[in-house]
């Protein structure tokens, strides 16, 4: 994400000019922009003029520029782009004002965002733009006769490929190097800038021997970790161990994935964590929050007035802080989130254990 401009305006808003750089940005923006910002960015709507009407021909597109008092936004994966809906407050032809109207947001188009700003949309916003200049990074978990490629972005780890090959074993043997090759294939098409070779044993070892023969460029991005298993769990593993960090540092997967283990090895315990609502407000109450740990999805439902929490969460947060607690807001996207999820979406790793 580059930030192009700031300005502050009135009654406590700030309007700032963003140019996403990413799918990662576009995602991000999903969870900083809420009901009531104001959005602005360039755009094309169909005007009818009166010999158009006549003759039914619905109008041609015009260029403008519109400002949003913005309803709901999407994220659209696969179609890399934002979609940020809402009703026109501003525009360069005023017989436009008062429509519905929806910005499609793609990367690298500008656009700009007024609103008062909470401090973990202004943390998410410096997280993407530090991340800009982050690597990409892949993770290869590899065991006998299996291969997992994963990409690690801002939003989640991806399944990129699960590959098959021989064991090099009994009478009608192939050999080992077929695996070892496809993995080569495809990471030559992954633009990325470092990978992590992981996996149980020394298949791991083997692979990186033929990629250093047979693929230099590839073998010179590759840092090796040791894992106990494969696929989605051998990933866990390489994320719990700090191995991303080392490649792509404070990502907030890494940090999530420490987190929530920490989280979930302190209610085993029974000891120093909370979950759930009444549980979490307790523990803030008695000044005893170490971390809060929320999710992105529920924080979003419960600004927009769709929670069914009985507090005002922007008054949580800042209770927690100010107390000296720290805030992560965990991504729906990613299996930390989806454990938080399971959690009522809230919990707390607390500094004492509560009576």
């Amino acid at each position: 994400m580059r930030i192009a401009s700031r300005t502050r305006t009135e009654g406590g808003r700030e309007r700032i000019v963003l140019v996403p750089e990413s799918l990662d940005d576009l995602w991000h923006l999903t969870y900083i922009l809420e009901p009531g910002d104001h959005v602005s960015g360039d755009t094309t709507r169909r005007i009818q003029r009166d010999d158009d009407m006549m003759r039914d021909t619905g109008g041609e597109r015009e260029p403008m520029n519109v400002t949003l008092d913005v309803d709901e936004t999407e994220f659209h994966k696969f179609a890399n782009r934002l979609r940020v809906s809402g009703t026109i407050v501003g525009c360069s032809r005023e017989d436009q004002l008062g429509f519905h109207h929806t910005l499609n947001v793609e990367e690298r188009e500008e656009l700009t965002v007024e609103k008062v700003w909470k401090a973990d949309q202004l943390d998410r916003l410096e997280d993407a733009v530090e991340a800009t200049e982050n690597p990409d990074v892949a993770i290869v978990t590899v065991e006998e006769a299996q291969a997992y490629v994963h990409t690690v972005a801002q939003y989640g780890t991806e399944e990129y490929a699960s590959i098959s090959g021989p064991t090099g074993k009994g009478e009608f043997a192939r050999a080992r190097s077929e695996l070892f090759e496809e993995i080569a294939s495809v990471l030559s098409h992954l633009e990325v800038d470092a990978i992590i070779l992981a996996g149980p044993g020394f298949t791991k070892q083997d692979a990186l021997k033929f990629l250093q023969e047979n693929a230099k460029d590839i073998a010179e991005k590759i840092t090796m970790v040791d894992t106990s298993s494969v696929g989605d769990r051998g990933v866990h593993e390489v994320l719990k161990r700090g191995a991303v960090d080392e490649v792509q540092a404070e990502t907030r997967i890494a940090e999530e994935a420490a987190l929530i283990d920490t989280l979930m090895e302190n209610i085993a315990q029974d000891a120093k964590a909370a979950y759930g609502v009444e549980e979490v407000q307790k523990a803030s109450d008695y000044g005893a929050v170490e971390n809060l740990l929320i999710l992105d999805e529920r924080l979003r439902m419960e600004r927009g007035g769709q929670g069914e929490w009985d507090f005002d969460v922007n008054d949580l947060i800042q209770a927690v802080e100010q107390k000296g607690g720290e805030v992560t807001v965990f991504s729906s996207s990613f299996p930390p989130g989806e454990q938080l999820s399971n959690l009522g979406g809230i919990a707390a790793i607390l500094r004492y254990r509560l009576q």
